[in-house]
């Protein structure tokens, strides 16, 4: 009987890699630092893979064309953003009435608290800033895509669109406090 040769490229140190090995062929990824779910220790952190297909903030974090203080700020407007939107719906008064139908959830504090964030960045970042940040965090669209739709598709505006996005994702960062403001920040904002 023959004898069964193993892998020689096999360590004891790779049997707590718990990295995919196989991915589909049209998947993009990135390797990221988490927290462990398994350890004992806190703070112990681990390498896993991440898709980054269709998440533009984690993208561009990938790439290092945003910071780890944009990327928080911008992942912090997501979550508001989806506070606010689980609140209050609009009866429809066309549809029939349904016996049993479920009662409406009443507003949270933490909604409520999302909604008065989601304003104040609205007002901070302007009416064009904050089209760009819903466009691109809550759309996910790209910034040719952007520029497609307010009908301006020169290298110059997408070049623009992005230039004002880290500006907002700045500003984001700032106003949930992941970044501390600098002169620069303060100064605009006197204008």
């Amino acid at each position: 009987m023959a004898r069964v040769r193993r892998n020689s490229s096999f360590k004891s140190a790779n049997v707590y890699d718990r990295r995919s090995r196989e991915i589909p062929f049209n998947a993009e990824v990135a390797e990221v630092e988490v927290d462990n779910p398994l350890a004992l220790d806190p703070g112990e952190k681990i390498m896993a893979v991440r898709s980054i297909r269709s998440d533009r903030l984690s993208r561009l974090h990938a790439h290092r064309q945003i910071d780890e203080a944009q990327y928080r700020g911008g992942r912090a407007f997501q979550d508001d953003w989806e506070k606010a939107e689980r609140g209050p719906q609009a009866m429809d008064p066309t549809r029939e009435y349904v016996d049993g139908a479920r009662m409406r959830e009443p507003v949270t504090e933490s909604q409520r608290q999302a909604v008065l964030r989601l304003n104040r960045i609205e007002r901070e970042l302007g009416t064009d800033g904050a089209a760009l940040v819903h466009d691109v965090l809550v759309l996910g669209l790209t910034m040719d895509e952007i520029g497609q739709r307010r009908a301006v598709r020169t290298q110059r505006w997408i070049d623009y669109f992005a230039r004002r996005f880290r500006e907002c994702l700045d500003r984001l960062a700032v106003i949930y406090g992941f970044a501390a403001e600098t002169g620069r920040q303060r100064a605009g904002q006197r204008r």
